[in-house]
């Protein structure tokens, strides 16, 4: 297959070319190269996209040629998808959104469903407006299905692993590899809350299967839900296999969700965050999406304790990688506050 991957120097995008590379196709990375490089036995062909609607046939045009069999995009902005179906409508395309395109986070569902957001076509900045990010990834999808002559839209939640930019999972194997100092853990929540994320490289490796297939359809991109005490549990076994984590003297203290917010305690990502943590009701719908759908069309998964191992490995290889979250000592200090309380 000649697959043609509109990113591919940072996390998803890169370990998409990577696995195409390692099932022996033919690939091309069109983008700056300014966060990274390609994976090895990939073409880079240095294109932005920021440049305008020419980016991709203008002075590059004949350097990216002209026929691919698939295309895999991740792109927020409209007039960037816009502009690259118009460049390769005859590839299969693979548009990777995301549940944020959802209109309502607080039901559990998936594409069949749940109603999307309205799409905005302009390009918005979202440090200006973060709220327009789901809206541009619907006109992004309207687009693709509109323009490509197959597609497949795959919508992923959170996205884990080696090499995560937004340290948002990152932190939790972090924290559970530091319990010798630091061995009473804040847990958000309750143990039966739900938990569902998937590990990059099995994302990355469904993407390329569903452009081999050719495979049309809208798909949720996560793995199965879990609750949130099995989510630490299977976080910790990951530490626990590198000799990181000793459960003999670990203690996993639940704290109720309106405790954390009456107390400034941020959920998600953030300085003084819980990461991987939403209020509910309002985002029940976010960790909890019906996947069944995208495990019949070929998804496969890792054991998260495999994902939450391999990211320390990489946090070691790694020591600047990002983990947010808060720090040991407000987690200290709200967990005081709690049983002083109790």
């Amino acid at each position: 297959m000649k697959l043609l991957v509109l990113g591919g120097s940072v996390f998803l995008s890169r370990a998409v070319a990577e696995e195409a590379v390692r099932r022996g196709h033919e690939v091309t990375c069109a983008c700056r190269g300014s966060s990274g490089s390609v994976p090895a036995g990939a073409r880079h062909v240095v294109v932005d996209r920021s440049a305008g609607p020419d980016a991709l046939s203008g002075d590059r045009s004949a350097e990216l040629g002209e026929a691919y069999d698939a295309v895999v995009d991740v792109a927020r902005h409209p007039s960037w998808v816009r502009a690259a179906v118009a460049r390769f409508p005859g590839a299969h395309w693979v548009f990777v959104s995301t549940i944020n395109v959802y209109a309502d986070d607080s039901t559990p569902g998936g594409p069949d469903s749940l109603p999307l957001r309205e799409p905005v076509h302009e390009d918005i900045d979202l440090r200006e407006d973060p709220e327009a990010y789901g809206p541009m990834k619907v006109a992004c999808e309207q687009a693709v299905l509109g323009g490509a002559g197959s597609a497949t839209v795959v919508r992923p939640g959170l996205i884990v692993g080696p090499g995560d930019p937004s340290g948002r999972f990152t932190y939790w194997p972090a924290r559970l590899a530091d319990t010798g100092e630091h061995p009473e853990v804040l847990v958000p929540g309750s143990a039966d809350d739900s938990v569902q994320v998937i590990d990059v490289r099995d994302l990355a490796a469904w993407l390329v299967t569903l452009a081999e297939e050719r495979r049309r359809g809208t798909f949720d991109g996560t793995g199965l839900a879990t609750t949130r005490a099995a989510f630490t549990d299977a976080v910790a076994a990951g530490a626990r296999e590198l000799g990181r984590h000793d459960p003999t003297s670990t203690t996993f203290t639940a704290v109720p969700q309106d405790f954390l917010l009456s107390h400034d305690v941020e959920p998600w990502t953030g300085p003084r965050s819980v990461p991987v943590w939403l209020p509910l009701p309002d985002h029940a719908g976010l960790m909890a999406h019906d996947v069944t759908a995208s495990y019949d069309a070929g998804l496969v998964t890792r054991p998260l304790v495999e994902t939450a191992r391999d990211t320390l490995l990489w946090l070691d290889a790694e020591p600047d990688a990002p983990v947010t979250g808060w720090s040991r000592r407000d987690e200290a200090t709200v967990l005081a506050a709690w049983h002083e309380q109790a």
